[in-house]
C-alpha cells in the first residue's frame, strides 16, 4: 500500500471521527437548550416579561422571544432555582433580559427578580416600592 492511500484512509478515519464527535456535541447540546426553552420556568418567564408594565412601556408590546433561552435551572428535594437569559423582541427595541425564579415545596415557579440590558445599562424590571417610573434614557 502506498504511502500517499495511507494517509488518505487515515484522514478520512479522523474526518468520520470528528463528525460523530461533532454530532454528538450538538445532540447534548440541542436536548439542553430544548429542555430549558420548554421548561415550565422559561414558560413563567415569557408570561411575566410579556405582562410587565415597564418592559412594555420601552421596547412596546413584546412581540416575540428569541430562539435560544439560556441559563440554569437547578431543582433538589422539592425546591428550585433558575435564572434564564431571553431574547426579548418588541415593537420597538429588541432587549435581552434576565428573569430570576424560584419554586418552594413544588410549587409554581415564581420570578423572583428581573431585568433587561438596554443601551449597556440594566433595567430592573421589578421594584419593591410604588410604580415604576419611566426608562430613563
Amino acid at each position: 500500500m502506498s504511502t500517499k492511500k495511507l494517509l488518505l484512509i487515515i484522514a478520512g478515519i479522523i474526518c468520520v471521527l470528528v463528525l460523530v464527535v461533532a454530532i454528538f456535541v450538538g445532540g447534548i447540546a440541542w436536548f439542553v437548550f430544548h429542555t430549558i426553552g420548554t421548561s415550565e420556568a422559561a414558560d413563567t418567564a415569557r408570561t411575566y416579561l410579556r405582562s410587565n408594565a415597564r418592559l412594555k412601556q420601552d421596547i412596546g408590546e413584546v412581540q416575540d422571544f428569541g430562539s435560544f433561552v439560556t441559563g440554569q435551572i437547578n431543582v433538589e428535594n422539592g425546591d428550585g432555582v433558575a435564572t434564564l437569559h431571553l431574547k426579548v423582541i418588541g415593537e420597538k427595541r429588541t432587549v435581552n433580559a434576565r428573569v430570576d425564579l424560584s419554586y418552594r415545596e413544588n410549587r409554581a415557579w415564581r420570578v423572583t427578580g428581573a431585568s433587561y440590558n438596554r443601551d449597556g445599562q440594566d433595567i430592573d424590571l421589578i421594584q419593591g416600592y410604588g410604580e415604576p417610573g419611566p426608562p430613563s434614557n
